[in-house]
């Protein structure tokens, strides 16, 4: 299990806090034990650090009376999304008040000529996508669970769409957040571009919770297409698989997505999925377009790919077809669990420049064998974020020190490659170790002095973000 330091725990500030806030919000404040469990809960292998109660509000208000008691008695603040996220940011190692989102859920505002829209930070990215669904719109970031879009832009989430339509911070225009005075700040306008002051939206996006809580977002639509193939393709090797990826991005396809699943995952997903791919290195592709364009770039992919060794090259327009190859890469973690009945899956991801793609996931993959590992790959290789699912018997120390040792030497690796050590998933506690190595001490301390300006009593989301 990864050793995560408790910190100091204002005990007298939180007894208050908590007589306080249960009085106000009675059935929506819990101090139960699964409820706070839960809310520490991570979907991965570190600690459960629970917060010592939760509180559900529905307004930006009474997120403001929340943050001002806590400021007041100088009680840690942790929000709460929908709980997917993967390094431990929900985490409370100074205890605290978890603020759960989930109940402010208003879609806002839609405004369909300047395709955007207004929401919630409890609103998820399939319930948006239903509500847009007869306007000609969708949102096009899908971190694979069902996250709250709250939580994806408070850890700059991203998807498989990425390599065409950006991450979060590429689709936020606009963001009011709840600061650590109990005042709301506002981002930007809905503007599509501004030059006035400091970017104080991106500064938000990714933030993860240290700076405010987000209360309300504005976010850019993209119009539905009037046509999207899918397409596959098998390759020999996971060399070759980049290789035609690296091809794919220098031509200029306008890919929407590009997903490399290894053959360990591929062996998964026709099990759990109920699917007959080829065992072996596959890309999993999406374009959008016009009829004939999707046909077109499908067709200039599969010459592109049989250069690089691809065989078995289809694809398809059929909407059933594709929703079954994107739900079963979707599923590709729960499937991936099939390999190792029992253990359990620490996941990881790191990003580098395209062209050191297939060096950087050949050697992962070597490395994991070298050391005994079963660790299938996927990854949205389209911009050089791929994942390694390291699956692992939690009750064993030595194997679990020996996971540990892996994850830090491929963030190593990655760095080394002029990569980050996430892509996707954020710093949270799990990477928190890795970031100055990434950014070097002078950034560190930029950061750092951001978040004492901000909240100098540290009570947003304490622990977080190698900030202390």
């Amino acid at each position: 299990m990864a050793i995560l330091a408790d910190l100091p725990r204002n005990a007298a500030g939180i007894e208050t806090a908590v007589g306080v806030l249960q009085q106000r919000f009675g059935p929506r404040f819990g101090t139960g034990q699964a409820l706070r469990e839960q809310h520490g809960h991570t979907t991965t292998w570190l600690r459960n650090q629970p917060p010592d109660a939760v509180v559900f509000p529905e307004t930006c208000e009474e997120v403001q009376e929340i943050v001002r008691v806590c400021a007041t008695h100088h009680v840690p603040v942790i929000p709460f999304g929908t709980g997917t996220s993967l390094e431990g940011h929900v985490n409370a190692p100074a205890g605290g008040i978890s603020v759960d989102m989930s109940r402010m859920t208003r879609i806002l505002a839609v405004h369909q000529e300047d395709m955007d829209v207004v929401v919630e930070p409890g609103v998820t990215r399939k319930a948006l996508n239903t509500h847009l669904r007869d306007t000609g719109l969708f949102f096009p970031i899908d971190p694979g669970a069902d996250a709250s879009l709250g939580g994806m832009a408070a850890t700059n989430a991203s998807g498989t769409c990425a390599v065409r339509y950006g991450t979060m911070k590429d689709n936020v225009l606009a963001l009011k957040a709840v600061m650590p005075s109990g005042e709301v700040m506002v981002t930007a306008a809905r503007a599509r571009k501004t030059s006035a002051g400091y970017d104080l939206t991106r500064l938000m996006v990714g933030s993860e919770g240290t700076l405010g809580l987000i209360t309300e977002l504005t976010l850019r639509l993209q119009g539905i297409p009037e046509a999207a193939s899918a397409a596959t393709c098998s390759f020999p090797s996971v060399q070759a698989a980049c290789d035609a990826v690296i091809a794919t991005v220098q031509y200029g396809l306008p890919v929407a997505r590009i997903e490399l699943l290894d053959a360990l995952t591929v062996k998964a997903v026709n099990a759990y999925s109920r699917l007959s791919l080829p065992e072996t290195p596959l890309l999993l592709l999406e374009f959008h377009g016009t009829q004939a364009g999707v046909t077109e770039q499908a067709e200039v992919f599969g010459e592109i790919a049989g250069d690089a060794g691809g065989t078995g090259f289809t694809f398809t327009t059929r909407e059933e077809e594709r929703t079954a190859l994107w739900q079963a890469r979707h599923d590709a973690y729960w499937a991936s669990l099939g390999l190792r009945p029992g253990a359990k899956g620490i996941s990881t991801d790191v990003c580098v420049p395209v062209s050191r793609l297939a060096d950087c996931v050949v050697a992962a993959q070597e490395k994991a064998a070298e050391m005994g590992f079963v660790a299938p790959v996927v990854g949205h290789v389209g911009d050089g974020n791929f994942h390694v699912l390291l699956l692992i018997d939690m009750e064993d120390a030595a194997e679990v020190a020996r996971a540990e040792h892996y994850v830090g030497w491929l963030n190593d690796l990655a760095i080394g490659m002029g990569g980050t050590c996430t892509g996707e998933h954020g710093i949270g506690q799990g990477k928190a170790a890795y970031l100055e190595r990434e950014l070097g001490p002078e950034a560190m301390a930029v950061m750092r002095a951001i978040k004492r300006g901000i909240d100098p009593g540290n009570i947003f989301n304490p622990g977080k973000v190698g900030l202390g």
